[in-house]
């Protein structure tokens, strides 16, 4: 083996991805050097033997990986879909989707013009009966709104939590009778009526014949979403399973902004062009006078008066206000609409919101995946969704889940 490897040569010779390397590289754990005939960037053969057994021992757990794969096609029916992030996601990690259900007509459309062959139930679920995908489908998902409910007695039962959309979750779950069911909120669904609604939404997946998982609360984070947005997860054993779900394990590396624009690890080229909101020129003035990572208490005081006007006096961080993201750091979680004023998420160096496809980067769509309707439209649809890598992680674990439980259900 001669004194040089290439990147491609090193990547072979210590079972590492050339991503992993590039990484490296960049941190100045393993650095390349410059061939001296060629000037290729390559690497020195004994620098890897004589480092490479303690960069095993240090990366072990960052090398993790939730990927496994499916003993079987399995298949998912998706509710309140959305644009499809979660269905992008279960779709990366091996699923196969047979159906979702969206009520908004753009999101539908954005779902039929990316996948022409998936199964689009257009309209409000209450008009819906899914009595023909009983026990013919291994996972409900969904992201119901949360809504409070009308308490009848100390114990929420089905029947009283009629009118929600928590109710048509439960009522589908119970139609179809899946393995596993996934629902999936906002944090402050923890919080809500004091815990009481998720409390009601645990005894009522009970009575239906399901076992809450103990909740979590999923960081994007931590599993290749550059976005600092945050997703709880309410999963439901059918009683009958024997089986534990383990929800994924977070990732140590955490991506930026920088990763979801740019070239690099995340994508493999710069975020493509697209339309986007714009400032009205009042904001552009203020706004331009904020440095990366700052907000409005770095603008000049009379200035901070000005533009808070009476909230100026009230306290708080109130950090959303005139937010220019850092390229160093996860952009904050995104919102259905990018010039808010509570929730300005400006771009790092011009004065202007994210554009329909950075916003779809940060949210890790696909750049292939279409948004229809107008702008405002696009933003609220990508806005809403669940990121797809985070969607993809999910999607392992439920595979994981699935291997399991049906290997131990074969006939011996």
């Amino acid at each position: 083996m001669s004194e040089y490897l290439t990147l491609s040569e090193t990547a072979e010779y210590i079972g590492k991805s050339k991503e992993t390397l590039r990484r490296w590289d960049k941190e100045g754990k393993l650095s390349a050097v410059r061939e001296p005939m060629s000037n290729y960037r390559v690497y020195r053969k004994s620098d890897i033997d004589s480092l490479f057994s303690d960069f095993l021992d240090k990366n072990v757990e960052e090398e993790i990986s939730n990927y496994v794969k499916p003993h079987n096609e399995y298949t998912v029916l998706e509710l309140f879909a959305g644009a499809g992030g979660l269905a992008v996601g279960m779709e990366k990690a091996g699923l196969k989707c047979v159906a979702l259900n969206e009520i908004d007509k753009w999101a539908c459309n954005t779902l039929r013009k990316n996948r022409p062959n998936w199964n689009v139930l257009e309209g409000d679920i209450k008009s819906f009966s899914f009595t023909e995908y009983e026990n013919k489908v291994d996972i409900v998902t969904g992201g119901f709104p949360c809504q409070a409910f009308s308490y009848a007695g100390k114990k929420l039962g089905l029947a009283d939590a009629r009118g929600t959309l928590f109710y048509e979750f439960a009522r589908v779950v119970k139609e179809v009778n899946p393995p596993i069911c996934i629902g999936e909120n906002v944090r402050g669904l923890l919080s809500h009526e004091n815990g009481k609604t998720l409390q009601g939404m645990i005894s009522i997946l009970d009575e239906i014949g399901y076992n809450v998982v103990p909740v979590q609360v999923l960081k994007a984070i931590n599993f290749n979403v550059p976005q600092k947005r945050e997703r709880l997860i309410l999963v439901g054993i059918r009683k009958d399973i024997d089986v534990n779900y383990e929800y994924p394990k977070p990732y140590k590396r955490v991506y930026n902004l920088i990763d979801a624009l740019k070239k690099g690890d995340l994508f493999d080229c710069d975020v493509p062009e697209s339309e986007g909101s714009k400032y009205p020129k009042s904001k552009i003035d203020v706004l331009k006078l904020v440095p990366q990572k700052g907000y409005w208490r770095d603008l000049p005081l009379e200035i901070q008066k000005e533009f808070m006007g009476g909230s100026f006096h009230l306290g708080g961080g109130k950090t959303g206000i005139a937010r220019r993201i850092g390229w160093d750091e996860p952009c904050l979680t995104l919102t259905c609409s990018p010039a808010q004023k509570q929730t300005e998420r400006c771009h790092p160096e011009e004065t202007r919101p994210f554009t329909v496809r950075e916003y779809a980067r940060i949210q890790t769509f696909p750049d292939d995946w279409k948004f229809e309707g107008s702008v405002a439209q696009q933003y609220k649809q990508i806005g809403n969704a669940v990121p797809v890598n985070l969607g993809k992680e999910v999607g392992y674990s439920i595979i994981k889940f699935l291997n399991s439980y049906y290997n131990l259900s074969k006939p011996k």
